[in-house]
């Protein structure tokens, strides 16, 4: 019999439950693809910290409600309103309470297993990417895309990109692209490939805990090799134009290349904001040579809060995709030649009121 703890009335949107030594969190908002509001994170937040210490259970589990996806990120939308109404103390808030959260998951002393199905993008990544043993299927889609809204890659998905092989994380996360099981793995950002229909007897197994014990074996025993990794292929032009110095260098020589679908990073690259763009290539730099999870959370909180504070994008950005809908968002500055030369530094020096740790 699962025992329901009381974390599980406080927001219907994330069910929590124990069932025999396992914990067991549902994201239940299945009609926004399971995206993330401040109660949410906070309920998740409150069953990690009761569990720490509860010897009823040794492992956690945490999947989502709905075929489309395990989450979609962050209420986007619910941003939108805040920076509009001014109100950046309710924005810094959501952030440090998400943050908080993701580096607990990656420092969390019991295994947690994530089984990532669908859909798993922005603020999904924080949750499933820093996991003890990271689940994909065949319908699995993970992406960073925050740079296709003017904004930059957070919740820790700067280091898993930086960490990424060659220069596989410059290109993700330029581009916003998505990318399926097998180069899901092959960027790190996942560990196996579960199929979708089997994810129901690896839930029960996690429960049951029949031999093997640990909770990677157990996911071995369901593990199927993925297919080839697209991103694998595409090494060669991607190594090349994106470990130029700068975006439009990296630009220039994506142009130079033969291969289609270089040509088309191009033309992508071409209709996305410079300052995003600027931003989040010395981001991924700069986590690749933090290497520290707490360290980078820090450094994204600065970029994410200079971003909603100063930045225009942001908003155009969200209005363009979720409000409007248009899909012709007006970018300021709309041509890499009219950012300022200091853009860079002014992002990363600053200092968001309260800081993110302490």
């Amino acid at each position: 019999m699962a025992k329901v703890t009381d974390a599980a009335a406080s927001d219907p949107r994330v069910r929590v439950r124990v069932d025999r030594a396992l914990g067991h969190l549902t994201l239940d908002r299945p009609r926004a693809i399971n995206a993330l509001d401040i109660g949410m994170v906070h309920d998740l937040s409150a069953a990690l910290d009761a569990w720490e210490h509860d010897p009823g259970v040794d492992a956690v589990l945490l999947d989502g409600v709905g075929e489309r996806g395990f989450c979609a990120g962050g209420d986007v939308r619910g941003l939108y309103d805040q920076i509009v109404a001014g109100d950046v103390a309710e924005t810094a808030h959501f952030f440090r309470a998400e943050y908080a959260l993701n580096a607990r998951i990656a420092s969390y002393p019991k295994p947690v297993v994530v089984f990532a199905d669908g859909v798993t993008m922005g603020g999904g990544i924080g949750l499933a990417g820093h996991a003890a043993v990271r689940v994909v299927t065949e319908r699995s889609r993970l992406a960073m895309p925050e740079v296709r809204i003017g904004f930059t890659p957070d919740v820790g998905g700067s280091l898993l990109l930086a960490r990424a092989p060659g220069r596989v994380g410059e290109y993700l996360a330029l581009t916003g692209a998505s990318v399926d099981a097998a180069d899901a793995i092959y960027a790190g950002l996942a560990d196996h490939l579960v199929p979708s229909e089997r994810l129901d007897d690896l839930r029960e197994a996690l429960v049951s805990r029949a031999d093997p014990q640990t909770a990677t074996e157990l996911v071995l025993l369901f593990d199927e090799t993925a297919g080839p990794a697209g991103l694998e292929a595409a090494r060669s032009w991607i190594d090349d134009a994106f470990s130029a110095d700068t975006v439009a260098e990296i630009h220039a020589r994506l142009r130079a290349r033969s291969e289609p679908d270089a040509t088309a990073t191009a033309d992508l690259l071409e209709t996305l904001p410079p300052t995003a763009l600027a931003v989040t290539l010395a981001a991924v730099r700069a986590a690749r040579a933090h290497d520290d999870l707490r360290a980078v959370l820090a450094q994204e909180y600065r970029l994410v809060l200079w971003f909603a504070s100063t930045q225009p994008d942001l908003v155009e950005g969200i209005r363009a995709r979720l409000v409007d809908k248009d899909g012709a968002p007006a970018w300021s500055p709309a041509s890499s030649a009219d950012l300022a030369d200091d853009i860079v530094e002014r992002a990363f020096s600053f200092e968001p009121v309260p800081a993110l740790w302490g």
